[in-house]
């Protein structure tokens, strides 16, 4: 239980404008206060010096973990996904469906859309149906189709003003149509599973598209005569482009080229999770394809493609500065402030400032998570040394 005015002391807090050394943060009331408040005798303090203070993360793509799937037709299961990704640092979740029947796929919406309206999630991402075979990854084929605005149109529908994001294949009959009635809409449109060409892509981001989908996968590689959708993405200052930072994915050369070519501004880290993240090796399903999980690592059990993750963002952080050598600032606005933005959440989440929801993470000096905060209630409690409180 979070106490009413809580003192955080000591730690190296990462803010908007850069790293504060013994700093401090004050939460009252589940709320970020200013600096020179908590001073009370009712204050508790919390002594972290030679920690890290982060805001919590705000993941754009995640399909489950802790062995629930966001697909489920149970709120309870569902929700056992966004617990296990909260208390891995994920304080905001967007939850991710993926390919399946329209009537599945609108019942899905449904239920999200009541758990984006009690708080729970922060709203839904539909991954297909609108995507290129060609590029279909871990999709089901025969429930691919193109994207047609009057069934884009009926998915936002059924999500109730909660559809965040819809990624399609911007190149097929219907693309741009279907681009320019969700930007109407408000909700984002995401180029990804997609075969497009460089001067298709640029076609859909003066459409109104805005995110690249897992950039790099399940999309034409980058050629010095067919650029493709990976150079239309990176070099338009419209478009956030989403990594999956787990080792697997992406090699750490392409990840360093996409934040030097997009600078930290315009790219956010996701999880593009399933279920076994935070959970184990075994099988499982994603959507209607049955998924083995062996080393931490997933893959459809025919055809061999990738299928989702098993990452939680506290490992995309610790492997960010630790294997990639990323500075601190640009992995958190990355994890966070980016995102957030994006979702146009930013006034409420993203960073540590006064008056935003009192969500933020506890990390030691090796950068490993200790403690998650959401709301002003400790998810996760602090995990110091006796020598350290």
């Amino acid at each position: 239980m979070a106490a009413e005015q809580l003192v955080l002391t000591g730690a190296h807090v990462v803010l908007p404008t850069g790293t504060v050394h013994d700093g401090r943060v004050v939460v009252a009331g589940g709320r970020i206060a200013e600096p020179s408040a908590g001073s009370g005798p009712d204050a508790r303090v919390l002594d972290l010096t030679g920690h890290w203070l982060v805001p919590g993360f705000v993941d754009l793509h995640n399909h489950g973990g802790g062995g629930a799937s966001f697909t489920a037709g149970d709120a309870e299961e569902i929700l056992r996904g966004v617990q296990t990704h909260r208390l891995h640092g994920t304080t905001t979740t967007v939850a991710s469906t993926v390919t399946g029947d329209m009537d599945v796929l609108m019942r899905q919406a449904g239920l999200l859309a009541e758990l984006a309206e009690q708080g729970d999630i922060a709203g839904i991402h539909f991954e297909g149906p609108f995507i290129s075979p060609c590029r279909k990854g871990a999709h089901a084929e025969q429930l691919l189709r193109a994207p047609d605005p009057a069934e884009v149109r009926k998915l936002v529908d059924a999500a109730r003003g909660r559809a965040r994001m819809l990624t399609l294949a911007t190149e097929l009959p219907g693309g741009l149509d279907s681009v320019r009635l969700l930007v109407d809409q408000g909700v984002i449109a995401a180029v990804g599973h997609t075969d497009a060409t460089y001067e298709q892509t640029v076609a859909a981001i003066d459409a109104g598209a805005t995110v690249a989908t897992h950039l790099f996968n399940a999309m034409p590689t980058l050629a010095h005569r067919a650029p493709g959708p990976v150079a239309a993405l990176l070099e338009d200052e419209r478009v956030t482009v989403e990594l999956i930072n787990d080792g697997v994915h992406l090699h750490p050369a392409a990840l360093r080229l996409a934040f030097r070519s997009a600078g930290d501004g315009r790219v956010a880290f996701i999880t593009d999770a399933m279920d076994a993240a935070g959970f184990g090796d075994g099988t499982y399903r994603l959507g209607p394809l049955e998924v083995v999980v062996q080393g931490g690592v997933a893959r459809l059990a025919e055809g061999d493609s990738i299928a989702g993750s098993t990452l939680t963002l506290d490992r995309a952080f610790h492997r960010a500065v630790t294997v990639d050598g990323l500075p601190v600032e640009s992995v958190v606005r990355a994890l966070s402030a980016n995102p957030a933005a994006l979702l146009g959440i930013d006034d409420r989440v993203g960073s540590l400032e006064p008056g935003k929801d009192a969500d933020l993470l506890v990390l030691d000096a090796g950068f490993a998570l200790r403690g998650v905060m959401r709301k002003g209630e400790w998810v996760r409690e602090p995990e110091l040394d006796a020598g350290e409180r």
